[in-house]
């Protein structure tokens, strides 16, 4: 053992946190989560005879640890997490086993929303939380979570509601009315803030609520919320960074190497972009925020593309240009980092969009085919480190306007950026499925004045689909919509024979 991790040991703090294994070349080699971190990361350094192989290989190769204190135990379950996502350290994967691998999913669209632990996500309308390392844990956590934010665990117990856990609020009571169904998601989207680490916003919803609930005169509503919002502050989450409590960024190889690479400040705030659409059809762009590395959600936003047609470059203009509007600029802010899903046409078009508008943004792309980071030679925005490049072992290709740096794929800034491109392609990708699938349900009904989205799915509920509804009987739509309306569609047949 050296002598600076001697010294690291001797001064770990009796807090929890995550720990960060490093290797004599400073690379993340295993990241884990401790009640108190003095206790935990010392035990990897006693001897014991329990010890597997793959841990022994472990602690052979460590040469230097970092590591990051936070409130609570639950936070530092969740920060670990998210830190295994984003590094993939080898040991992580060495050494865990697939069956312990947990989600926490939220069928929040459906009927009956619930709040479910699952092994295999699937793409099936939910969101999904995870994975999770220790499954134990993560229940636990849950279960704590349960007191401010009360979910239904089964259909039957979202339908038919639990009395003993209603009276005890854990359960939100929907079919005694304690809950309407649009409460309940109003909750649940704040739990959903909450696994996310978005703690603040999840706070200032239950605070507008009890606000409201006090106005209103309901003031036995309003006590309840006060009580989750003294839950809240008892059991201290602040989950994730926190730049003023626990998480010092400059930690992140990340963030610090893509710092000292493009010349530029440590990026607190990176844009992700991309384009999706199909053979140039229901076009649309996608803008994902990271904060200091991790997503933030909620900062996403989405463009449904004006310009027409299969053009990359133009598209990818459009989207910069309509971000870089004053009012979104007012409202979201600047980045401190622009990453680009695309190449050399797709970087040059967000570029010209960033200087019409007069912002001094540092801008980059990521090509898919080599994972080359693409850089502009004559933007003063960033400047390009190339000794650090090649002191990375990354291969530095230039062209007459461009820098094309290819990094090792196990590089951290490599990992920071990928993880921002997938997920900037998989919000995209989401988007343009939704219109797509919109577009395809367009049908005849939509044309019919009086007849709204709610009227329609009641016929294509009753009838099956919307040539079914050509086939009703007066009788049988009068029972569904009521004789006003099966009036006018009627009429709207009688008018159109080709739908007969």
């Amino acid at each position: 053992m050296n002598k600076q991790l001697k010294d690291k040991l001797a001064n770990l703090p009796k807090t929890p946190g995550v720990y960060f294994h490093k290797n004599s070349e400073g690379e993340t080699i295993y990241i884990g989560k401790a009640a108190v971190l003095n206790n935990r990361v010392r035990q990897y350094f006693q001897k014991s005879r329990t010890r597997d192989p793959k841990t022994e290989a472990l602690v052979a190769e460590i040469h230097d640890l970092d590591w990051i204190q936070t409130d609570s135990e639950i936070d530092a379950l969740f920060l670990e997490a998210e830190m295994v996502r984003r590094y993939l350290p080898r040991y992580n994967i060495m050494l865990r086993d697939d069956k312990s691998l947990l989600y926490v999913r939220v069928n929040i669209k459906s009927d009956h929303p619930t709040v479910t632990f699952t092994r295999r996500p699937l793409d099936d309308g939910a969101e999904y939380f995870g994975p999770y390392i220790q499954g134990y844990s993560v229940r636990k956590a849950l279960r704590l979570l349960r007191r401010v934010f009360p979910y239904a665990v089964t259909e039957k117990e979202a339908s038919m509601g639990s009395k003993l856990y209603e009276q005890i609020g854990l359960d939100p009571g929907i079919s005694s009315g304690k809950t309407s169904i649009d409460q309940y998601r109003r909750n649940l989207k704040n739990l959903m803030s909450y696994l996310r680490g978005n703690r603040v916003a999840a706070a200032k919803a239950i605070e507008k609520d009890m606000k409201e609930a006090a106005n209103n005169q309901e003031f036995e509503k309003a006590a309840m919320l006060r009580n989750k919002l003294l839950e809240m502050k008892a059991l201290k989450k602040q989950i994730i960074f926190s730049d003023r409590e626990f998480m010092d960024i400059s930690k992140d190889k990340g963030l610090q190497g893509l710092a000292d690479l493009l010349g530029i400040k440590i990026p607190k705030r990176i844009e992700g972009f991309d384009i999706s659409h199909m053979v140039g059809t229901d076009n649309v762009a996608s803008m994902v925020v990271f904060t200091n590395g991790i997503p933030n959600k909620t900062a996403y936003r989405k463009f449904k593309m004006k310009i027409k047609g299969n053009n990359d470059f133009a598209h990818m203009n459009e989207a910069l240009t309509r971000r870089l509007r004053p009012k979104n600029v007012k409202s979201w802010g600047l980045p401190d980092l622009v990453v680009i899903d695309g190449g050399k046409g797709q970087l040059s078009a967000s570029i010209e969009a960033r200087d019409k508008a007069k912002f001094r943004i540092p801008m980059i792309g990521l090509a898919k085919r080599e994972e080359e980071i693409v850089i502009y030679k004559r933007d003063d925005a960033v400047k390009i480190d190339l000794k650090l490049a090649n002191k990375l072992d990354g291969i530095v290709n230039e062209s007459e306007d461009f820098y094309m740096i290819e990094l090792p794929k196990n590089n951290d800034i490599v990992k920071l950026l990928q993880r921002i491109r997938d997920e900037s392609h998989r919000f995209a990708v989401s988007y343009h499925s939704v219109l797509k699938s919109a577009r395809q349900t367009v049908s005849w009904l939509d044309e019919i004045p009086g007849v709204g989205p709610s009227t329609k799915k009641k016929l294509i509920k009753s009838f099956g689909s919307s040539r079914g509804v050509t086939q009703a009987r007066k009788e049988e739509l009068t029972k569904v919509v009521g004789s006003k309306k099966a009036e006018i569609i009627l009429q709207y047949r009688r008018l159109n024979k080709k739908l007969e």
